[in-house]
């Protein structure tokens, strides 16, 4: 299933050419039957919903007035509880795909790192995975020249260039929103610091944020070059010398991308996030922060919350999600909800 949500069809950024020949597909057995009971408006069953859309299962949703907690029914069981109870009871029933959140710490974070750092390298990570996945299909495309169709489900190379400018799109305003966060929240609250320590030797430099800056504006250009290339081969003759030519440019620029934004992410992370802890932000500071960053990232938050969301492992996006349910309005979570299990 790879980070995706639910049993989604591999795209061809999944798909190597060698795959599109296959023998008949074997017939698996259907998906067990869990059945939900709890109130449709309830942020608890919304989030065991969500875990739910993670697992080898077909849900059966019992809309309930009750506002009791929630219950499943999985054969003879029958589970009451508090989201983390039923969680741990779903990891046990079906564990390839995780949702509970463990207490591994993640290289030096912990227990006390303040939630928007771990709300930067959860985005981190699910714009390393769409990038990847983008380079992938780019080189698929590529490799096939406009000649063959990859995935039957794209359609024709025209279509698919089509459904390949959406999905680079939704990644380019995750990019350029993601960005605006760091520079209008995350850089804000370390350039007022007072020379803020997070190490006895060692001290806060405020050239960090400024090269983080650089490092944006730096990446910019190649996004946006990404966006034409991406147009131009949409009106090319599909197949022809110059659609193989401006379907290896659009690769070349998207290795760029991704390079530099893996480079950055990697500085941010081993550099610049870990000062974070040293502001010691309180729980209304941090709350504060998480608003005024889901602000900053509108459009990530809305409608294109899905697509974000299939960028992280279940446990991930399970992490994510319960950071924003912990520091962020009930209106806000719910859209996002709603986006996720309607």
């Amino acid at each position: 299933m790879g980070n995706c949500l639910g049993t989604r069809k591999k795209s061809p950024a999944e798909i190597a050419p060698s795959e599109l020949i296959k023998p008949a597909p074997v017939i698996s057995p259907p998906a067990p039957v869990i059945k939900l009971y709890g109130h449709p408006d309830s942020f608890t069953t919304s989030h065991i919903r969500l875990a739910l859309s993670y697992k080898p299962v077909t849900l059966q949703f019992v809309p309930s007035d009750a506002q009791a907690n929630p219950t499943i029914m999985y054969k003879s069981d029958v589970v009451t509880g508090s989201v983390e109870e039923i969680l741990r009871y779903l990891d046990e029933k079906f564990p390839d795909s995780p949702v509970v959140v463990t207490n591994n710490v993640w290289g030096w974070c912990g227990a006390k790192t303040p939630a928007v750092v771990w709300v930067v390298m959860l985005q981190h990570r699910s714009m390393n995975w769409h990038m990847e996945r983008m380079v992938k299909w780019a080189e698929d495309m590529g490799a096939r020249g406009g000649n063959a169709s990859g995935d039957p489900s794209m359609g024709s190379p025209r279509m698919e260039v089509k459904k390949f400018a959406k999905s680079y799109s939704h990644l380019h305003q995750l990019l350029l929103e993601h960005a605006q966060m760091e520079e209008m929240v995350m850089f804000q609250i370390l350039e007022s610091a007072d020379r803020v320590s997070y190490d006895a030797n060692i001290q806060y430099d405020l050239g960090l944020c400024k090269s983080a800056n650089e490092d944006h504006a730096r990446d910019l250009p190649i996004m946006n070059g990404v966006k034409e290339e991406i147009k131009i081969i949409g009106v090319m003759n599909v197949g022809s010398p110059d659609y193989q030519d401006a379907l290896t440019r659009l690769l070349s620029r998207l290795y760029k991308l991704k390079d530099n934004c893996k480079q950055h992410f990697e500085e941010e992370e081993h550099e610049l996030l870990p000062l974070m802890e040293a502001t010691e932000l309180n729980k209304l500071q941090q709350e504060r922060v998480l608003q005024q960053s889901l602000d900053a990232m509108r459009e990530t938050h809305s409608h294109l919350f899905r697509f974000f969301m299939e960028g992280l492992c279940p446990q991930d996006g399970m992490h994510y999600f319960g950071l924003i349910k912990r520091y962020c309005d009930n209106a806000r979570v719910s859209l996002m909800l709603h986006m996720m299990v309607d």
